[in-house]
């Protein structure tokens, strides 16, 4: 009799072998639904089973509103210095060289002059991802100086806000960019310069109490955090339970601070609407 030994180990089959599904192929929304990240790209990143809008920063807001992605960039190469030598768990420019690392980006706002559905249009546009879309002097500087370029060349401007506010690595130097940027828009508003503000989820703080708000139209997505001081420092400050929705973009448009919500997938349709009407 012969006797068979089994080396190797068994033949693997589609019923025995583990299926993984690799890291990033799917997103799934707060409310539960899974998506395929194809068809969330392909849908400008909103869910079309909840219309939830998931956050995105410059590069996707930039594919989605300029003409081909076709875009100039201004002033990209602008860095923050240490004017505090400022330290917490570690030192400013180490936090700044490790957020450049990880995003990809110089810091929390990008600035580009491009075209949209024909018509030419500057955009400035936060980047959360880098510090928490934190304003310091270097964001002041680059929304200022976009400011500039659509006051030279009579370029309607739009900012687009997410950021949790002032960047406390730079104190005082980060609260001056609220009034550098807010004394701009007035130039721009004496000119008759259209300025569009799109407030993203979340727009808070000094970012609030600036810029965001000085727009000829104040705009939002649906769904937004919009407010000055976040939800649970008031509930721990006046010690009541908040309205339900509190700070959401439908909120802040029902008591006024909003002209109206729109829908991403609408947004370069309704920019442009918005951009005829302003320059007639």
């Amino acid at each position: 009799m012969t006797w068979f030994q089994r080396k190797d180990k068994g033949i693997s089959t589609p019923t025995k072998e583990k299926k993984e599904a690799p890291d990033g192929l799917w997103y799934k929304t707060p409310s539960g639904k899974i998506i395929h990240i194809r068809e969330l790209r392909s849908n400008q990143y909103v869910c079309p089973e909840d219309d939830y809008h998931v956050r995105i920063g410059s590069k996707e807001y930039f594919e989605i509103l300029f003409d081909d992605n076709q875009f100039k960039e201004l002033d990209e190469g602008l860095t923050s210095g240490d004017p505090l030598d400022f330290k917490d768990s570690k030192k400013y420019p180490d936090r700044i060289a490790a957020s450049q690392k990880k995003t990809g980006l110089k810091d929390a706002v990008r600035s580009g002059v491009g075209k949209i559905n024909g018509y030419d249009l500057v955009i400035s546009c936060m980047d959360f991802s880098f510090i928490g879309g934190s304003m310091g002097s270097v964001v002041g500087e680059k929304i200022a100086r976009a400011i500039d370029y659509s006051l030279k060349h009579k370029i309607p401007f739009l900012m687009i806000s997410k950021s949790g506010g002032a960047r406390m690595m730079e104190a005082g130097f980060s609260l001056m960019q609220m009034a550098k940027t807010s004394a701009k828009l007035a130039l721009l508003s004496e000119a008759k310069v259209p300025y569009i503000s799109l407030l993203t989820d979340p727009t808070t703080g000094g970012v609030t109490a600036s810029y965001a708000m000085l727009g000829d139209f104040n705009i939002s997505e649906p769904g937004a955090l919009i407010g000055f001081a976040g939800p649970r420092v008031i509930r721990e400050t006046i010690g009541k339970d908040l309205p339900k929705g509190f700070q959401s973009s439908e909120f802040v448009l029902e008591h006024g601070f909003l002209d109206f919500i729109v829908d991403r997938r609408n947004l370069k349709a309704k920019l442009t609407s918005l951009i005829k009407l302003l320059k007639n």
